[in-house]
């Protein structure tokens, strides 16, 4: 899985938070203030996370809309497997390092996680 680069993050969390289908226009008008963005860079930028699988578009009158393929939480899940696959070592050790840096309620949430998931 390729990494999203700041601007693709930052389209891609306009999509995610729309939950549905959004125009070019709608994705620039979405996103944080603080630089001016041209329609054709969010255009670019679509068209490249469309070419890498992160999106999909359909044609909506003279322009596409876009809807992410798949949610926030299996994005992150992916990129975490993607980087206990890549580490290059143990993974036990990997994931022992990460439970470490949890907060205690994050724990207890992984814990439940992993009971229900045991169940399952």
């Amino acid at each position: 899985m390729r990494k999203l680069g700041d601007l693709e993050a930052l389209v891609m969390e306009q999509l995610w938070s729309s939950g549905g289908r959004l125009a070019v226009r709608q994705v620039l008008d979405a996103l944080p203030d603080g630089r001016t963005r041209a329609y054709t860079t969010v255009m670019t930028v679509l068209d490249n996370l469309f070419q890498k699988g992160f999106v999909e578009r359909e044609r909506s009158g003279r322009a596409y809309v876009y809807w992410a393929t798949q949610g926030r939480a299996e994005h992150t899940a992916k990129a975490m497997e993607d980087a206990l696959a890549s580490g290059g070592g143990d993974r036990g050790a990997a994931l022992l390092h990460f439970v470490e840096q949890l907060t205690p309620e994050e724990s207890a949430q992984l814990k439940a996680l992993l009971d229900e998931a045991g169940r399952s």
